[in-house]
C-alpha cells in the first residue's frame, strides 16, 4: 500500500486580483534566474507577502513550476522526499516513480541514496524549471536541511530552487552567496514602498487616505503588508481615519493583536464565531466546517470570507479546501482561547470525529490529542497501526504515539505491543523490550483471553528477533521456542516465522547445511501460503549460504530462478531482485566475467532505486568496495567501506565480515601496517583465541597482519583449527580462503613443500566452481606461488595435473602485468650461492647463532655474509632484506 499524498499541497496559489504589482522585485528575481543562481531565498517575518510575490513572479516568468507547500508533518524525511517527488511529477509525470516504492520500506535507505538517482532523473527534464518550497520555516528537522543542502550541492542546471520562509534556513547560504549562486529578498526588500502602500490602501482597499496618512501608516507599519491589510480592514467604514492611524503604534505582535480584535469586532457575530471555531483547523472544507460549527452553511460562509478578503487561502483550483493565512489563524486561535476557551476541547473532539469518519487518521489523532482525549487518541493509534505498518510508515506512527502520556500508553497492552514491534523494526531492541514489558503487565484482564494469547505469541516472536539483532543466541532460542510452543497449529505463517527465526541460528554458528534446509522449508511454507514475494526475496539469503559453502554454480542457479519467478509476477516482484542481480554480478566478477559483471551491476543499480529491502545500501557499497579492491583503488575502497558501515542495518542475517576487519585488510595492501595493528589492539584479538565461524573473518585478518609483521608464533595452529572447523561444516568457501592464506604463510616461513601442498588443495577445490579473483586479489606473492606450482607440476608430466595446469594458466592470465620478472636485474651485484643460502635462513625464525650453527660457520662469518646481503639489496635490517628479496623473487 502506498502512502496517500495530499494533492492540495502541490497546487500553485492562484494570483489574487487587484494586487499591487511588485515590478522592482520581479526584476531582481528574473536577474537572479538569468545569472544562473541556484537558490532564490525569500526570507522575512510573517505577513510580508512572500507567497504572493512568488505567485505573481512565476505567473509571468514563462517557465514550468513545481510547488510544495510545507507543513509540520513534512519534518519526516520520507514524507518530505515523497512530496518532493510528487511536486516534480507535476512537471514530468514519470519522474521518481520507482523511488516512491523504495521510500515505503520498513527501514528506508539513506537519504543520499534516494537523492542521487532522483537528481539523475531530474537531468532528463528538457526545460529549465522552478521548484518552490513555501513555508520552509516549519522544517525543524536537521535531516530536511541536510536533504536540501545535498540538492543544492548537486542541483542540475535546469532546476532553480526557491525557498520562502520566515527565518533563515540552516543551509550553506554564505557559500552560495560567495559563489554568486544566491538571490536574496528580505524584509527590507519586501516592505511596501510609500508608492506601493498608497496604491494598496487607496486603490486595492478602496480607502481615501491623504498622502500624510499613508506616509504615517507606512512608517508605523514599516511597510509590513499584513499590518497594512489589517489596518485597512479596520479603517473601512471609519470616518476619523487620521485618529486611528495616530493611535496605531507598538511592536508587530501588539499591533497584530490590536488589529485582529478590531477586525473581529467589526464582523457580524455569526461570522466572528465561524472564524474562531474553524481556526483550530490547519485545513478545512465546507463539510468539515459544518461538523465543527454544528451548522449547515459552511459553503456559504467560506464564500463570504473569500469575497471579504478575510485571509482565506484556497488550496485547490476547485475551491474545496482552504486554510487561513498562518498569521491570521494564530490571531484567531489566541482570541478563541480568550472568548470561547470552554469550547476548544469540544471543537477538537468534533474535528477528530469528522477526520476519523473520513479515514484521515493522522488529523483524527492530532485533534483527539489536542482535546486531551488521550483514550480516544490511543484507540485511533491502535486502529491506524496496521495500515501504517503495511504502508511502511511506522516511523510516522511512532511520532504520534510518543506524544501520549506514558500512563495512557501503558494501560493499552495492544498499543504497547505495537510500539514494541515498531521499535524492533527500527533496530532499537532496548526500547522495544521496554514496551513489550508494559504490554505484559497490562495483559491480564485488559482484553479477552484469545487476544491476550495472540499478543503473547507475538511478544515472544519480537523478543526472539530483538535477541537475534543483539547477537544473543541463547535468548533467541528461548523466545523462538516459546513462540513455537504458543502458536496455534493452524497459524502456518506465524509458526513459519518462529521456526525460521530459530533455525537461522545455525547460520551464525557456521552450520550452513542446517540453516539452508531451514530456508528451503520456509520457502515451501511461503509458497503454500501464496506469498511469492517472500519466496523470491528469500532466494538471495539462500544464495549467500551457497556462496559461503563454495557452491558458486548452485548460487547462480538459485538467483537466476528467483529472477525468472519475479519477472513472471510483474513489476512489484521484480523490484525486489536488486539483491539477486547484484549477487550475480559479484559471482561473475569472481569468475572473471567482467562483461556479465557490468551488465548485472547496471540492472542492480536501476532496481536498487525501487527496492524495499532494508540492507540494499549496505550490500551495494560492499560490492562496489570489492570491485575497487580488485582495481587496486584503495582510497576509494575505504570510502565505500565507510559508507557500507554507515548504512548497516541489523537484521537476522549474521554480520560475518565486519567492515572494520575488511578495512584492516585494505590497510595492509596500502602498506599501512600500523593502522591494521591498531585494529587488532582495539579488538583485543589473539591467535590463541578459540575462534568460531562468527569470528573467522577477523581471525583470518589477524593472520594476514601477522604475516605482514613476519610474526608467526601460534598462527599456523590457529589456521589449522579454523580449517578443520570449516571442513567439518562443509564451508568450502572458507576452506579455500584458509588454504590460500596458509600457502602464503608457509611460503613466507620458507616452507616451500607445505606452501605448494596448501595451494594445490585450494586450486583443486576452487577449479570446479571457477574461482578466480580470490587468487588474483592476493597480489604478486600469489602470482609467484601459482607460477612456481605450475612449473613444478608441469615437470612431473602427470595426466591428472593437466586440468590444474589449464586452471593455473587462466588465473595467471588474470593478474595485472607484473614488472617483477625484470626486477632481478635491479641488483647491482648478484648474490652468491652462499649468500642466497644465508638469505633463506634469515627468512626463518632462527636466531643468528642458530643460523651460524646450521651453516657450520662462526657468528662473525655469518655477520659478514649478512652485511654483504644488506649492501647488495640496499637495506639495513633483516626484515627489510626479506621483504626486498620477496619483491625480487629471490626465494
Amino acid at each position: 500500500m502506498t502512502t496517500q499524498l495530499l494533492a492540495t499541497k502541490l497546487f500553485i496559489p492562484p494570483q489574487r486580483p487587484g494586487i499591487v504589482p511588485r515590478l522592482r522585485l520581479i526584476k531582481r528575481l528574473n536577474n537572479g534566474l538569468a545569472n544562473g543562481s541556484k537558490l532564490t531565498l525569500i526570507s522575512a517575518p510573517a505577513g510580508f507577502g512572500k507567497t504572493t510575490l512568488v505567485s505573481e513572479w512565476i505567473s509571468s516568468c514563462g517557465k514550468p513550476v513545481a510547488w510544495l507547500s510545507l507543513d509540520d508533518g513534512d519534518n519526516d524525511p520520507v514524507r518530505f522526499i515523497s512530496y518532493l517527488i510528487a511536486a516534480l511529477q507535476t512537471i514530468k509525470k514519470e519522474i521518481g516513480e520507482g523511488l516512491l516504492t523504495t521510500l515505503q520500506s520498513p527501514q528506508p535507505p539513506q537519504i543520499e541514496s534516494i537523492l542521487t538517482p532522483l537528481l539523475n532523473e531530474i537531468t532528463t527534464i528538457s526545460n529549465h524549471f522552478i521548484f518552490v518550497l513555501d513555508d520552509y520555516h516549519l522544517m525543524e528537522a536537521g535531516q530536511i536541511d541536510q536533504t536540501v543542502t545535498f540538492l543544492l550541492d548537486h542541483l542540475p542546471p535546469q532546476m532553480h530552487l526557491v525557498i520562502a520562509t520566515r527565518e533563515d534556513p540552516n543551509l550553506p547560504l554564505a557559500r552560495l552567496r560567495a559563489r554568486g549562486q544566491l538571490t536574496e529578498l528580505r524584509a527590507a526588500d519586501l516592505r511596501f514602498t510609500p508608492a506601493e502602500a498608497a496604491e494598496f490602501l487607496n486603490q486595492v482597499m478602496g480607502l481615501n487616505l491623504s498622502a500624510n496618512d499613508i506616509a504615517s501608516l507606512e512608517t508605523r507599519t514599516e511597510g509590513w503588508i499584513a499590518g497594512l491589510q489589517l489596518a485597512a480592514l479596520s479603517m473601512q467604514g471609519r470616518e476619523d481615519t487620521a485618529s486611528f492611524i495616530q493611535a496605531f503604534t507598538g511592536s508587530h505582535r501588539f499591533v497584530l493583536d490590536y488589529l485582529a480584535e478590531e477586525v473581529l469586532h467589526r464582523q457580524p457575530e455569526h461570522i466572528r464565531n465561524f472564524l474562531l471555531q474553524t481556526s483550530i483547523l490547519e485545513r478545512f472544507c465546507a463539510p468539515l466546517c459544518n461538523a465543527i460549527t454544528e451548522r449547515e452553511d459552511g459553503k456559504e460562509m467560506l464564500d463570504v470570507l473569500e469575497h471579504g478578503n478575510l485571509f482565506l487561502i484556497p488550496l485547490d483550483d476547485q475551491r474545496q479546501w482552504y486554510r487561513y493565512h498562518h498569521l491570521f489563524a494564530e490571531v484567531l486561535q489566541a482570541h478563541l482561547k480568550e472568548a470561547q476557551s470552554n469550547q476548544m476541547f469540544a471543537l477538537h473532539q468534533r474535528a477528530s470525529s469528522w477526520f476519523e469518519q473520513n479515514r484521515l487518521p493522522a488529523e483524527a489523532f492530532q485533534h483527539a490529542f489536542a482535546a486531551n482525549d488521550f483514550e480516544r487518541a490511543a484507540r485511533l493509534a491502535e486502529d491506524a497501526w496496521r495500515e501504517k505498518e503495511r504502508s511502511f510508515q511506522t516511523a510516522v506512527w511512532l511520532g504520534w504515539v510518543n506524544k501520549l502520556p506514558e500512563a495512557v500508553v501503558c494501560s493499552h497492552p495492544r498499543l504497547c505491543f505495537q510500539l514494541g514491534s515498531a521499535f524492533s523494526d527500527a533496530g532499537e531492541p532496548e526500547k522495544s523490550e521496554a514496551h513489550l514489558q508494559n504490554a505484559e503487565r497490562t495483559l491480564a484482564g485488559a482484553i479477552d483471553q484469545d487476544e491476550a494469547k495472540s499478543l503473547r505469541v507475538n511478544i515472544a516472536l519480537i523478543r526472539a528477533n530483538n535477541a537475534q539483532i543483539q547477537g544473543n543466541l541463547a535468548e533467541t532460542v528461548k523466545y523462538a521456542e516459546l513462540s513455537i510452543q504458543l502458536t496455534p497449529k493452524d497459524d502456518v505463517y506465524l509458526r513459519a516465522q518462529a521456526v525460521i527465526t530459530l533455525e537461522l541460528i545455525h547460520w551464525t554458528t557456521g552450520n550452513l547445511e542446517a540453516s539452508l534446509q531451514a530456508m528451503y522449508a520456509w520457502i515451501e511454507d511461503m509458497q503454500r501460503l501464496g506469498n511469492r514475494v517472500f519466496v523470491i526475496a528469500s532466494a538471495f539469503a539462500v544464495a549467500d549460504m551457497q556462496v559461503a559453502m563454495g557452491r558458486l554454480g548452485e548460487a547462480e542457479q538459485t538467483l537466476r530462478q528467483a529472477i525468472q519467478q519475479a519477472e513472471a509476477q510483474g513489476l512489484e516482484a521484480v523490484s525486489i531482485t536488486a539483491h539477486h542481480h547484484l549477487g550475480l554480478a559479484m559471482l561473475a566478477h569472481e569468475r572473471g566475467d567482467e562483461a556479465e559483471t557490468a551488465q548485472r551491476l547496471q540492472i542492480a543499480a536501476d532496481l536498487g532505486q525501487r527496492t524495499t529491502l532494508v540492507d540494499w545500501d549496505h550490500r551495494w557499497n560492499l560490492a562496489q568496495a570489492r570491485l575497487k579492491e580488485s582495481d587496486r583503488e584503495w582510497a576509494a575502497n575505504l570510502d565505500l567501506l565507510d559508507d557500507a558501515e554507515r548504512d548497516y542495518v541489523k537484521t537476522a542475517i549474521p554480520n560475518l565480515q565486519p567492515v572494520e576487519a575488511h578495512k584492516a585488510r585494505i590497510y595492509l595492501k596500502q602498506g599501512r601496517l600500523d593502522k591494521a595493528q591498531a585494529w587488532v589492539q582495539a579488538r583485543s584479538l589473539s591467535v590463541r583465541d578459540e575462534a568460531n565461524y562468527l569470528g573467522e573473518y577477523e581471525h583470518l585478518t589477524l593472520a594476514r597482519i601477522r604475516l605482514a609483521e613476519r610474526s608467526f608464533k601460534g598462527v599456523n595452529a590457529m589456521l589449522d583449527h579454523l580449517l578443520a572447523l570449516a571442513e567439518t561444516q562443509k564451508r568450502m568457501g572458507s576452506v579455500i580462503e584458509i588454504l590460500i592464506l596458509q600457502s602464503l604463510i608457509h611460503h613466507a616461513q620458507g616452507d616451500g613443500p607445505r606452501a605448494r601442498a596448501a595451494l594445490e588443495h585450494a586450486l583443486t577445490l576452487a577449479e570446479p566452481e571457477g574461482y578466480l579473483r580470490i587468487f588474483v586479489d592476493e597480489g604478486e606473492a600469489m602470482q609467484f606461488l601459482i607460477s612456481d606450482f605450475r612449473l613444478t607440476i608441469e615437470k612431473q608430466s602427470r595426466e591428472q595435473d593437466r586440468k590444474l595446469i589449464r586452471y593455473a594458466d587462466k588465473i595467471l592470465a588474470a593478474f595485472p602485468q607484473s614488472t617483477i620478472q625484470n626486477r632481478k636485474s635491479e641488483i647491482v651485484e648478484p648474490l652468491s650461492e652462499r649468500e642466497l643460502e644465508v638469505l633463506k635462513l634469515l627468512r626463518s625464525e632462527l636466531s643468528g647463532p642458530e643460523i651460524a650453527q646450521q651453516l657450520i660457520v662462526s657468528l662473525n662469518t655469518l655477520r659478514t655474509h649478512t652485511k654483504n646481503i644488506f649492501n647488495k639489496l640496499g637495506v639495513n635490517n633483516r626484515r627489510a632484506a626479506i621483504r626486498r628479496a620477496e619483491e625480487l623473487d629471490l626465494f
